[in-house]
């Protein structure tokens, strides 16, 4: 029988996970191979050039472009600083002179006899990549990044936004259908991630911010309060650029969902450990998925080092979560893969699975409205 396919998220204890990280342009690698790093770490820099300060001089001192090189008092290449003196003018038999002080510290990068400008180039921009993943450097790419491989215990999430953060794992909930409410977030989970069971509510969020929590996850989310927390409807395609200083990921989907209770224990049993979490979500080509990976204090053996797993297959016994109503969020175990097409409701034609449900039912639904629980 061929193999059945879906895609999935991965709840897992334990695997060697491997991450890229790339500078936006080439630059320099401080890391060598078999460094050990942590996870904020910079292991690579590049500089991006400054902002370019367009200054008409030649107007501002009231004389003709092709005048404008007699007058500078600096050339290219040279760096001034803000109220330096750029040029001056000759006067009226010496006198009646007249400046022009530089509006910002920068290097003189072009001094134009055609316009009459001068351009200032802000001083260079430093971008650093951190190694995002305590463990260790097993391939440098020159000039560009480094990949970094640890075992880690992986969450992935259904949504989230917000990019990079770090902290240590703080739970708040006492079982996976508890809501995360403003009540139970306080001054002490600042710089931590914070872990709920059921909704995030718009006022934990506001709290969160407003405490310095890097990252709050729980379930699921109210799209209203998401709407009111962003202050615009979010587009479905890619997030991960919101600046909100905390990160949010919700492990279920929009609305009253508890978390999977699996996602829950396996949270609860890391609790005060350190995490990286990154909400960066996207659903087009080139699926991406919120996630929060947390390095293992003993690494894993070989054979547990998910060992034979195939990625997104679909097989009896495997953990799915149906994504479509009715069972919208149900959790259940996959029984039987009928091999031929059966005819839904719709009239349509389609392959489908039959999951027992975490209430004992068994139900029959299309395999394109499952979502497989990889681990």
């Amino acid at each position: 029988m061929a193999q059945a396919y879906t895609p999935g998220l991965m709840v897992s204890r334990g695997c060697r996970w491997r991450c890229r990280r790339l500078l936006p342009l080439t630059g320099d690698v401080l890391v060598q191979v078999g460094d050990r790093v942590s996870a904020q770490e910079v292991v690579a820099r590049t500089f991006l050039p400054g902002d370019a300060v367009p200054i008409n001089l030649a107007k501002r001192l009231g004389i003709s472009s092709s005048d404008l090189s007699r007058s500078m008092l600096r050339t290219i290449g040279e760096t001034v600083h803000a109220g330096d003196a750029l040029a001056r003018t000759k006067g009226f038999f010496g006198f009646f002179k007249a400046e022009f002080p530089s509006p910002s510290t920068g290097t003189i990068e072009a001094i134009s006899k055609i316009t009459g400008q001068v351009i200032l180039r802000g001083a260079p921009n430093a971008v650093q990549t951190v190694a995002y993943l305590s463990g260790t450097i097993v391939e440098v790419i020159p000039n560009e990044g480094v990949v970094v491989e640890a075992d880690v215990a992986l969450i992935q999430g259904i949504f989230g936004i917000g990019g990079e953060a770090f902290g240590k794992i703080r739970l708040v909930a006492k079982s996976p259908d508890e809501d995360l409410t403003e009540k139970v977030i306080t001054s002490e989970h600042e710089g931590c991630i914070v872990i709920g069971g059921r909704r995030i509510t718009g006022a934990a969020v506001q709290k969160a911010i407003q405490v310095g929590v890097s990252a709050i996850v729980a379930g699921g989310i109210d799209d209203h309060d998401l709407r009111e927390i962003l202050g615009y409807d979010l587009g479905v395609a890619v997030t991960g650029t919101e600046k909100l200083g905390t990160t949010i990921i919700v492990t279920e989907g929009f609305g009253d969902i508890a978390m999977a209770r699996r996602t829950f224990d396996l949270l609860a049993s890391h609790a005060g450990r350190d995490a990286s979490v990154n909400g960066a979500t996207q659903i087009r080509a080139g699926v991406m998925r919120p996630e929060i990976v947390i390095p293992l204090a003993v690494p894993l053996s070989d054979e547990n080092r998910d060992a034979g797993r195939v990625a997104g297959a679909l097989d009896v016994g495997s953990s799915v979560r149906v994504i479509r109503e009715p069972y919208f969020g149900a959790l259940g175990q996959v029984t039987r893969l009928p091999h031929e097409q059966v005819m839904l409701e719709s009239e349509s034609m389609a392959r489908v699975v039959e999951v027992t449900l975490a209430n004992g039912s068994l139900v029959t639904v299309p395999r394109a409205n499952v979502e497989l629980i990889e681990g």
